[in-house]
């Protein structure tokens, strides 16, 4: 069984990536020092690097029951990008994780995707949902507790955008679905 490519919520779209959209994830949020800053994947330094983000998101949609989604605006605003990532063909756990330009950030939308994420992690008969969030991170935090998530311990976690000597620690977040 495999996920929608495309999917509506009551203010978003979430679609499939394609090549086209390179450029603009690049502008928007993955170059951003800001934005990356406790993601798990490094900021992309050249659109190159966005182009092989999407190659990875083609594979893992190819190979898995789904891949990253982009998150847009109803009126077709780029805001950032979410996702299942599934480490077996079984779709029984899922890893997700959300991303967000700057002008996106406090309005709902990281709930409003990650809600549609667990619905089509149901669908698919996931069983659980796993996100590793920065313990310094509380926006993110909040967003996986509204969502269902229990935080369930403390990992170390090598985050490619923060300096060195920062701190790696992070919370695993769990979400049984079935």
């Amino acid at each position: 069984m495999k996920a929608p490519q495309r999917l509506e919520t009551e203010r978003l779209v979430l679609r499939k990536p394609a090549l086209a959209d390179a450029e603009e994830i690049y502008r928007r949020y993955a170059s951003d020092p800001e934005v990356t800053r406790y993601l798990a994947w490094p900021r992309h330094r050249t659109v190159d690097d966005t182009r092989a983000f999407i190659q990875f998101s083609d594979a893992e949609w190819r190979d898995y029951s789904a891949g990253p989604y982009l998150i847009e605006s109803g009126s077709g605003l780029l805001l950032g990008g979410i996702g299942l990532e599934f480490k077996t063909k079984t779709a029984d756990q899922a890893v997700t994780g959300y991303v967000l330009s700057r002008d996106a950030r406090g309005q709902g939308y990281a709930t409003e995707a990650l809600r549609a994420m667990i619905e089509v992690a149901r669908e698919l008969n996931t069983r659980e949902m796993l996100a590793i969030c920065h313990a310094q991170h509380i926006p993110s935090q909040r967003v996986l507790e509204k969502c269902g998530f229990s935080c369930k311990g403390n990992l170390l976690v090598e985050f490619p955008n923060l300096e060195p000597g920062e701190s790696g620690d992070a919370l695993r977040h769990e979400l049984v679905l079935a």
